[in-house]
């Protein structure tokens, strides 16, 4: 069985929004317009505590898109997004959400960011993506959504990892950095996965 994947169509990513991504809001009509060719269509949702340790606000001296250490892990600060319960973390209102069958709330735990739909940054928790797919019988993952070089990127490599047969729809989504997509792209398909378009 096939599933699509909506990753993080929420309202900071799109125009507007604190970490908006360029042109974010045209993957809305592609993710809608998709959802009919499969069976199964879930959604994550970036789901910060306030004060999430990854937010740039809670380093003294800190900006937005520098690099730190956090825990022993390589981190880009953020401006503060997607924080729980806010109108910021709410998938697009454009979004069609009648289809989605489950949502997985990921990064909160306000000590490690999970980019990944499957695991935290560190590997160090499931969401419980995995198995759910498994449980259905799906074999084969398509993602769509934001942004194409941080969280769609990372829950492509995971489900790789996690033995799904894995396919970025480029057309539904959209980068931070076009260089750091490039590079995305090309770690995907290095590990078997295949770059399509929705056309």
């Amino acid at each position: 069985m096939k599933a699509l994947l909506l990753i993080d169509i929420q309202n900071d990513f799109l125009p507007g929004g604190n970490l908006a991504v360029p042109e974010g809001d045209a993957v809305i009509p592609i993710a809608n317009k998709l959802q009919d060719k499969f069976d199964l269509v879930v959604a994550t949702q970036d789901w910060h505590p306030s004060g999430h340790q990854s937010f740039a606000s809670q380093h003294p001296g800190g900006k937005p898109f520098d690099l730190i250490d956090l825990h022993g892990l390589e981190q880009v600060l953020w401006p503060d997004h997607c924080i729980q319960g806010s109108a910021g973390a709410e998938f697009s209102p454009g979004l069609n959400m009648d289809k989605v069958e489950a949502i997985f709330r990921k990064g909160t735990n306000p000590q490690i960011d999970s980019y990944s739909g499957f695991y935290d940054n560190g590997h160090r928790k499931s969401t419980g993506l995995t198995d759910y797919l498994k449980g259905r019988g799906v074999r084969e993952v398509y993602l769509a959504g934001l942004a194409a070089d941080f969280c769609v990127f990372f829950s492509a490599k995971d489900a790789l990892q996690e033995g799904f047969e894995t396919y970025l729809i480029e057309d539904a989504t959209r980068a931070i950095s076009g260089e750091g997509f490039e590079k995305a792209k090309k770690e995907l398909t290095d590990k078997g996965g295949k770059i399509i378009s929705s056309f």
